[in-house]
């Protein structure tokens, strides 16, 4: 079908469409001209350039400007005409080739700009440009997290490689216990008792215990790696300590707008020393993030201060753009894999992986749960009975989308009723379908008691 042939209500007259390129030229068509043909023209990527296409969109009184999500490469053009008072609608790619049309007919700007001026293009979800400076941060310290666990992977395979089998005598080798260890092998130290004795009290294993483990031989060439990676692996945590520093602050001046304090979670009774530890020095972003949030999100049983942070980085504080739980959690990609066939709900086969930020935060929350005697520890494990720990992972993590959305949204407050109330309430709700079942086919109660007495 021909562009001639396409035939579409136009319902604003001054928007623009912008083809964004990353080292080529970004293509722009402007409102119509006054014989119907379009109005395009190029500018390079340079920030003269930028400024160059900020002055021909005003000259052409354009009001509201469409353009793709192409890579990190429409940041900068966004940044400068939202700035300037221009409006920007951020468009999927996958939304514009669904439309239908024959996009290869016309340049990609003339297509833009022809569906944003019928008002045919839906503006992306975008936070809050405060939460954005943060959310970049937040991206990039998640980089590093998954470079620090490459650093600590090569430091187990040199000491697997030379037979020093740190990972047996402790939990964790990024531990501190294992990195006293490593310190003292890359300061010289070789005596396994020696190694041993800077174990952390709280080791169950003994010195002896230990010292077994620590004998092996000592190659130049594996210590030279493990000394390599132990140093990448100090530097990275500082770096990631530093990030960690600078998104508190910005956290700080962002909750200085929000006069709303609500009350933090009161600490558990029995509280190990490591978890308090982590409770003081989260304490005070817990509180900041409380109150941009309106709501103490960590009272929800498996969500910490890393979760609750994820969430209003990306999501911002104001969720009425979302109508409901439902829709939220299928924006973060946690709605169920359901599709309807003959007016039925059926499974439908994965096409791809979850990969939003939030919805997978709360699955690695979700997966802490399996053993915890809360409400929600209980349905997880009803679930996996029922099904498999991932569908049980998946279905605890919905759950949990669906109390942020009220606590957010509506104020309301999530109150753990505990495991057994869980439980209780299941059963309960089993009995009354049993006596349903029994009251609908008619069994008596001889006929009850003579199956009661068989099973």
């Amino acid at each position: 079908m021909n562009e001639s042939h396409t035939v579409f209500e136009e319902t604003r007259r001054n928007v623009a469409g912008i083809d964004i390129a990353g080292t080529a030229d970004h293509y722009v068509c402007g409102p119509r001209k006054e014989d119907g043909t379009h109005d395009t023209t190029h500018f390079g990527t340079t920030t003269v350039e930028l400024h160059r296409l900020l002055a021909w969109l005003r000259e052409q009184k354009v009001e509201s400007v469409a353009l793709e999500s192409t890579s990190v490469y429409w940041i900068p053009v966004a940044d400068l005409l939202e700035a300037n008072g221009i409006e920007v609608v951020l468009v999927d790619t996958r939304e514009v080739r669904m439309v239908p049309g024959r996009k290869s007919d016309v340049k990609d700007c003339q297509w833009i700009q022809k569906l944003h001026s019928c008002g045919l293009l839906h503006a992306a979800f975008r936070p809050p440009e405060s939460m954005v400076a943060v959310r970049t941060l937040l991206r990039e310290k998640e980089n590093l997290v998954a470079t620090r666990t490459q650093f600590i992977q090569q430091m187990q395979k040199s000491c697997d490689q030379m037979n020093i089998r740190i990972h047996h005598a402790v939990s964790d080798i990024d531990g501190a216990t294992g990195m006293a260890i490593i310190a003292a092998i890359i300061a010289g130290e070789r005596d396994p008792l020696a190694l041993a004795k800077l174990r952390d009290r709280r080791c169950k294993k003994t010195v002896v215990q230990i010292a077994e483990e620590l004998r092996g031989t000592w190659r130049e060439e594996h210590l030279f790696n493990l000394t390599q990676a132990y140093g990448m692996l100090v530097s990275v945590d500082e770096a990631i300590a530093r990030y960690d520093e600078k998104i508190a602050s910005m956290y700080r001046r962002i909750a200085e707008n929000f006069p709303r304090t609500p009350s933090l979670r009161p600490p558990p009774e029995k509280e190990g020393p490591i978890a308090r530890a982590k409770r003081l020095r989260d304490a005070e972003g817990k509180q900041d993030i409380a109150r941009i949030m309106g709501s103490d999100l960590t009272m929800i049983s498996g969500v910490a201060y890393g979760t609750t942070a994820v969430v209003v980085s990306e999501l911002g504080w104001d969720f009425a753009k979302f109508p409901n739980e439902k829709h939220f959690a299928s924006y973060i990609g946690l709605a169920p894999s359901l599709g309807k066939s003959a007016g039925k709900n059926v499974r439908q086969k994965k096409r791809h992986r979850n990969t939003h930020r939030v919805g997978r935060a709360l699955c690695m929350a979700a997966a802490t749960l399996h053993r915890s005697d809360t409400e929600l520890g209980a349905f997880f494990r009803s679930v996996a009975r029922r099904s498999d720990r991932k569908t049980a992972i998946k279905a605890t993590a919905r759950k949990m989308a669906h109390m942020i959305y009220r606590a957010v949204r509506y104020g309301v407050e999530y109150v753990d009723k505990g495991a057994q109330a869980y439980e209780e309430r299941i059963r309960a709700k089993t009995i009354k379908t049993v006596k349903f079942l029994i009251k609908s086919l008619g069994i008596n109660e001889l006929e009850l008691s003579s199956m009661l007495a068989t099973a």
